[in-house]
């Protein structure tokens, strides 16, 4: 278990602080806090002696709120009964009831780092003075997280109003000394962990069940831990974007700041600038078109100087001769007639200038569900909620008031936006996948990036596949379950936010979403490698001053004595010196230090070989860190 402990007042606690719960962080109750508990109980247990109704501590819940507890059960005047049973004693059953009857969750149990996370989620909420449960059953629960006792609860069972009444109560049923826990490693008996972590079970007073199992906690977790995982997989896709602009020699221009002044959205921006940074220093974006040659597969006869014999890859241009030059002459005053593997056309496909617009908007959807995230980690989220305190309070329904903070439709509707943005982010990684394999369309780069000059290559064709398979299955995932309110409690919990499958599934989705960026990488670097090799390349060889070489690489090059010959002459001696006088082409340091760590576990693949020790790789190293 972690050193690190978490101070909870009910106020304070952060997405990371979460996330170190979920690692293993123990927690501390702040003094203050544990006050404002204090008065709500004893307020509590001053009010239960009313006759008035006060729901969920003398009435029942949900559909059964209209009904008022006996001074005795109703069998206790009957012979055999107990007529010296008393309200408080029912008042205990009530609230043990609440949660053994309502633990039915169904399905695999979440891992125990998200039930640590809902138990600090869950003490936290309580240490706000508003839920009426006693300092001595909310330091049990901080006792049993601090001890390693983590409730099983199945993942599948909540509507997201009343909260999260079934994972929840699976959580507190162990307190209770029932359900099932995992232990040091076993999943065991609640009773039988109590008792290993030298715990006693505890025995629930006024509310306290509504207290333990009211609220939103199983979807702020899932939905908390998932934005955590989002924001470094979005920074991981402006990384793995970044690559892949480099290996297409691509165009910055799109990304200049004064074009995103004009359209201002915040995460747009945010993304215009982070590839801003992510690509300074580099010579390969917005690199001269004519400078750029296309992969032409390697034969034996392509080099004949012997360092060059190891290429993996020949070039070619295309001489563009006079003739076709009508109507572009300025262009050609500025460029060389040359076209190699760089288009000549001043912008990029829509999955390479349309970043920060893509981008921006997932990284807009993740501020918007971060907001609320944030809000609702230090919000009371039970029912009834308790004001001791209220001012010019006259009855009890001013101090003991039902409202509705259990409905989970705030943290549902952005969990929803934030869902469908995870596609999208996917699916634009997807397209610069496909893009980098489609000789037709990636700026001349080798077809599926591998030399098969032997014809027996398939290189990285399968991965896009791959990707594709994962996008769309994200897709479908995507739809929003918080539009579909089933009504539950015979009606009385007549709309409810099924927010609780929402963020089950935004949580699930990240390590699908993970990989389709991995695989971009993955694939971003074979195509840099290549592109960085085929432009130096040219450079050497121009610096040798090898003109007929050069003139070999010219795949329309005119007939020795034609009218043309002269002209084209003049051309290469030209694209010759613009070569030898280039600086060294290289990506910027950002891109080249995560290109150096992938190379550090996956080697470049030259001919085929088998690749999912490459993919594993890829997929743990986006995974485990920040690349």
């Amino acid at each position: 278990m972690s050193a690190t402990v978490i101070r909870l007042d009910g106020h304070s606690l952060t997405r990371a602080d979460v996330a170190a719960l979920a690692a293993g962080a123990s927690v501390s109750l702040a003094p203050e806090a544990l006050s404002r508990v204090a008065r709500a109980a004893d307020f509590l247990a001053e009010k239960v002696t009313a006759e008035e109704p006060i729901y969920g501590v003398n009435t029942g819940f949900g559909s059964n709120a209209d009904k008022l507890l006996g001074a005795r059960r109703a069998r206790d005047d009957l012979p055999g009964g107990n007529p010296e049973s008393n309200a408080l004693s029912l008042m205990e059953e009530l609230q043990h009831n609440l949660v053994i009857t309502h633990a039915v969750c169904v399905g695999e149990p979440f891992s125990e780092s998200i039930v640590r996370a809902m138990l600090g989620i869950r003490i936290n909420t309580l240490l706000r003075g508003h839920s009426g449960i006693r300092v001595s059953t909310l330091e049990s629960l901080a006792a049993m997280l601090n001890r390693g006792v983590i409730p099983v609860i199945p993942a599948k069972g909540s509507v997201g109003a009343s909260g999260d009444l079934a994972p929840l109560s699976h959580l507190a049923i162990v307190l209770l000394g029932g359900g099932e826990a995992f232990y040091q490693g076993e999943r065991i008996a609640g009773a039988e962990a109590l008792q290993r972590a030298g715990l006693t079970p505890v025995r629930l007073s006024f509310k306290e069940g509504l207290a333990l199992n009211n609220g939103t906690t199983q979807m702020l977790a899932l939905g908390a831990l998932a934005l955590n995982r989002i924001e470094q997989t979005i920074r991981t896709a402006d990384l793995a974007a970044a690559m892949t602009l480099e290996a297409f020699a691509g165009r910055s221009g799109a990304f200049r700041p004064e074009v995103h002044a004009l359209r201002p959205h915040p995460g747009q921006v945010e993304t215009a600038d982070s590839l801003r940074g992510l690509v300074a220093g580099s010579t390969l974006v917005d690199i001269p078109y004519h400078l750029v040659p296309r992969f032409r597969t390697w034969l034996a006869d392509a080099w004949n100087e012997p360092e060059d014999q190891a290429q993996r890859f020949d070039l070619s241009w295309d001489w563009v001769p006079s003739s076709q030059r009508h109507g572009r002459e300025k262009f050609y005053t500025r460029f060389l007639p040359f076209k190699g593997g760089k288009k000549h056309q001043p912008q990029d496909a829509y999955c390479l200038r349309c970043i920060p617009q893509v981008h921006g908007a997932v990284r807009d959807a993740w501020a918007q569900a971060a907001r609320v995230i944030d809000i609702e980690l230090n919000s009371v989220t039970d029912n009834p909620l308790v004001f001791p305190d209220q001012p010019g309070a006259r009855e009890i329904e001013d101090q003991v008031i039902s409202a509705g903070h259990f409905h989970g439709m705030p943290l549902a509707l952005v969990l929803s936006y934030l869902k469908v943005s995870i596609p999208v982010l996917a699916s634009i990684s997807e397209r610069r996948t496909n893009k980098l394999l489609d000789p037709a369309n990636n700026d001349g780069l080798p077809a599926f990036l591998i030399g098969n000059e032997d014809a027996t290559d398939s290189g990285f064709m399968i991965v896009q596949y791959t990707a594709a398979a994962l996008v769309n299955d994200l897709a479908t995932r995507a739809h929003p379950a918080s539009v579909y309110s089933i009504p539950t409690s015979a009606n009385a919990e007549d709309h409810v936010s099924m927010g609780a499958n929402e963020a089950r599934h935004v949580f699930d989705m990240c390590e699908d979403l993970e990989r389709v960026i991995a695989l971009e990488l993955y694939t971003a670097a074979q195509a840099l490698e290549y592109r960085q090799d085929m432009l130096n390349a040219a450079r050497r060889l121009a610096a040798r001053g090898d003109l007929g070489m050069l003139r070999r690489k010219i795949s329309n090059a005119p007939r020795e004595g034609t009218v043309e010959a002269a002209a084209f002459d003049r051309d290469c001696e030209a694209l010759l010196k613009a070569l030898a006088t280039a600086d060294s082409f290289h990506p910027s340091p950002r891109v080249a230090q995560a290109f150096a760590a992938i190379r550090e576990r996956i080697p470049f693949m030259s001919r085929d070989r088998a690749m999912d020790g490459d993919i594993r790789a890829i997929c743990e190293w986006v995974r485990s860190e920040t690349p």
